[in-house]
């Protein structure tokens, strides 16, 4: 769904699974480059058990998610792993940097992917206690923080096994 092909150069912002950061690398092949931008030690194990599972070299940087520590316009795809809620608890002078910063790494015409949780449906939620709230990418908020951002155009690629993915564009 992310659309990653052999040879890209692809940044992923936070962790939340394991698995997920290597299937995506994995597309990336001997030929491009993969970097993951973690803001702690834990998402940092994760990312790493992530990359020899998928057999991948990633590049590994523990940092603020608000400076990214990565040149300009390095990147053809960026992603932002928002399923474990990394963004939505981040301050929101914090998530406008990472947008911004996104807006730095990513090469002109190059793109940029959310991922987030979305509610379960069906039986799944019927059996689950509490209310179900929508997560900050399935609430659109990450739509508007995108196009506040400068990309264009924002939009929701899919909704699939509990997941949401949405695609921004960076202008040439």
């Amino acid at each position: 769904m992310v659309g990653t092909k052999m040879g890209d150069r692809i940044i992923q912002v936070g962790c939340a699974h394991a698995g997920r950061l290597g299937a995506i690398t994995a597309r990336a092949g001997l030929s491009g480059r993969a970097v993951a931008v973690v803001p702690d030690e834990a998402s940092a194990e994760r990312a790493r058990r992530g990359a020899a599972q998928a057999g991948m070299l990633v590049e590994i940087e523990i940092a603020p998610l608000s400076t990214l520590p990565v040149e300009d316009a390095a990147f053809d795809v960026g992603i932002v792993d928002d399923t474990g809620g990394l963004v939505a608890t981040m301050p929101p002078d914090e998530r406008t940097s990472l947008i911004r910063e996104l807006l730095r790494v990513v090469r002109p015409g190059g793109r940029v992917m959310a991922l987030g949780a979305i509610p379960q449906s069906g039986l799944s939620a019927m059996l689950r206690r509490g209310p179900s709230q929508p997560s900050f990418a399935a609430s659109g908020a990450f739509h508007e923080l995108l196009t506040a951002g400068g990309f264009r155009p924002v939009r929701t690629l899919a909704e699939r096994d509990g997941l949401i993915f949405i695609e921004a564009a960076k202008p040439r």
